[in-house]
């Protein structure tokens, strides 16, 4: 793996020159960005995978709503099979408007408002447009669309694989170079084990080279399992579809028997992968067993007739996100919100 990374690293020195002419273009105003005017919170990350954002991007909406703020999520709709703008509604699938934006709108109905969109700025006309009374709008995933400019950057940043640790692709997983944090007004340092020393934080409080009091820490809780079959199985086969399932693997190996099977981040689940799941699941245990997925994951299979009809114990893992610095960072987020 080390010999292929290096044997990679000229494309990525090619990328990220690519990258960061893209950056300066936009920097030197050559290529324009429309200034969002209604208050917008970006939550990014400087690489592709499993960051932590989606828990994140929900923490701001409850945070928000608890002010008496009306939200709106705008996001491209990774992985979805439809184009163009849509504007959610509680019908709306995962195959028509991607996965994490279907979690968002199935989580929180009709308190927020869900857009998709390739172009974030006809996401945003469409949103002054036929949603005036918007106060907020969360764009999830758009550090590197630079086309639109928003009020507050996040960037967040895994504990376990920092940004400042990590390659230009296709050698590592970075999107664009380690520079490109100078756009963020606060790192996130995500998935940090509960009882994270000072002494580590500080760690990679130096290691990030950031305004320290602009570092938050946060951890993944696991809440109860949501489906009718979940009680206190022995054993588990767990199915995900993410970037990263090592945190939800070992938190429930510690609990039960667990049989991992994984498919890539976003992954379409097919008739023939759940065909595949349930056949494993007939025979990897004979007593007390059920399946269990990701919230995000069941977005994509909670359609199919085979796990809707019951005939199999399906079970999905809500999470929730525990922020360290909870007093700092909410006031971060009320101090910007205070003005609407």
């Amino acid at each position: 793996m080390q010999k292929l990374r290096i044997l990679l690293l000229p494309l990525g020195w090619l990328y990220g020159i690519v990258s960061f002419v893209r950056n300066k273009l936009f920097d030197w105003k050559v290529l324009s960005s429309h200034l969002i005017e209604k208050k917008s919170i970006v939550v990014g990350n400087l690489s592709v995978g499993g960051t932590g954002k989606s828990p994140l991007v929900e923490f701001i909406i409850r945070n928000a709503l608890e002010q008496g703020l009306k939200v709106a999520t705008l996001s491209r709709g990774y992985g979805r099979k439809t184009k163009g703008l849509i504007h959610a509604d509680l019908n709306s699938t995962a195959d028509q408007i991607g996965d994490e934006p279907a979690q968002f709108k199935s989580k929180f109905q009709d308190q927020i408002e869900v857009i998709v969109a390739e172009k974030r700025v006809e996401g945003v006309h469409f949103i002054n447009n036929n949603l005036p009374e918007t106060d907020l709008i969360v764009l999830d995933d758009a550090f590197q669309h630079r086309a639109v400019k928003a009020g507050l950057y996040l960037l967040v940043t895994p504990y376990n694989h920092l940004f400042v640790d990590d390659f230009m692709l296709p050698a590592g997983n970075l999107r664009e170079w380690k520079s490109g944090k100078k756009r963020a007004d606060a790192i996130l340092v995500s998935k940090c084990t509960t009882d994270l020393s000072e002494e580590e934080k500080q760690r990679i409080r130096t290691k990030l080279k950031f305004p320290e009091d602009k570092i938050f820490f946060s951890s993944i809780i696991y809440e109860e399992p949501v489906g009718e079959t979940f009680n206190n199985p022995e054993n588990i086969l767990l199915v995900t579809g993410i970037g990263n399932p090592k945190p939800l693997i070992d938190y429930w190996k510690t609990r039960a028997n667990v049989m991992h099977i994984g498919f890539g981040d976003h992954h379409i689940f097919s008739e023939l992968d759940l065909e595949n799941i349930h056949e494993k699941f007939g025979t990897f245990a004979d007593r007390n067993k059920v399946i269990l997925t990701t919230e995000k994951d069941f977005m994509r299979l909670k359609h199919f007739d085979s796990v809707k009809d019951g005939q199999y114990p399906w079970n999905y893992q809500p999470i929730n996100l525990q922020i360290h610095e909870l007093k700092s960072f909410k006031h971060l987020l009320d101090g910007y919100t205070s003005e609407i």
